[in-house]
C-alpha cells in the first residue's frame, strides 16, 4: 500500500482579505463615532494595509473593525504582521495623523517549519515523517489515522502561523 500524505501550508485568501477591507472601509465611513476624525483604511501596495486617523485610539478602533471583518470572513488574525516583535499594533504619528501599517504574512518560515517538524517527531505517531519543501511542509505516513492525529496535534498547539492542510493523498 502506498504512503498517504498531506502538505502543511500558510496561505491567505486574498479575495476574502479584500472583501473584509472593503466592508470595514464602508463601516468606518458611515459610523457616527468615526465622523470628523479622518479615519480610513486602504491597501498600501500588494501586501500591506494602511490605517489612518487623527488619534491613536481611533486608529486602533479602525483596526478592531478590520479584525472583526477578517474573523467573520474566516481569515486568521495570525496572518497580520504589525512590524514589531511583541505582536501588538502601535500607530506612528505622521504630521497631524496617526498611521498604522500592517503587513500580510504568507508561507511558513524555516524556523517555524523546523519547530513543527520537531513537534511531529517528538509528540506525533512514530510512523509519521515530515519534510520541509520551501515554504511548506510535507507529512507522510502509511496510516491515514496517524496523519489525522498529527493534524489534531498541530491544531492544539499555539503556533505563530496560521496552518492549512492541503494536497491530501
Amino acid at each position: 500500500m502506498a504512503d498517504s500524505s498531506f502538505d502543511i501550508v500558510s496561505k491567505i485568501d486574498k479575495q476574502e482579505v479584500a472583501n473584509a477591507l472593503n466592508t470595514a472601509s464602508k463601516e468606518v465611513s458611515t459610523r457616527y463615532d468615526f465622523k470628523n476624525v479622518g479615519a480610513s483604511i486602504e491597501f498600501s501596495g500588494e501586501e500591506k494595509v494602511l490605517i489612518k486617523a487623527n488619534s491613536e485610539e481611533r486608529a486602533l478602533a479602525v483596526l478592531d473593525v478590520f479584525q472583526t471583518w477578517l474573523i467573520k470572513r474566516k481569515v486568521s488574525l495570525k496572518h497580520l504582521d504589525y512590524g514589531n516583535d511583541d505582536k501588538t499594533p502601535t500607530p506612528r504619528i505622521s504630521g497631524k495623523e496617526y498611521r498604522l501599517e500592517i503587513g500580510l504574512k504568507e508561507g511558513i518560515s524555516q524556523e517555524v517549519a523546523k519547530k513543527i517538524g520537531k513537534i511531529i517527531r517528538d509528540e506525533g505517531p512514530k510512523s509519521v515523517k515530515s519534510q520541509i519543501q520551501g515554504d511548506e511542509l510535507r507529512v507522510t505516513s502509511k496510516s491515514r489515522d496517524d496523519l489525522q492525529a498529527v493534524q489534531q496535534l498541530l491544531n492544539g498547539k499555539d503556533l505563530d502561523t496560521a496552518l492549512q492542510y492541503t494536497n491530501r493523498r
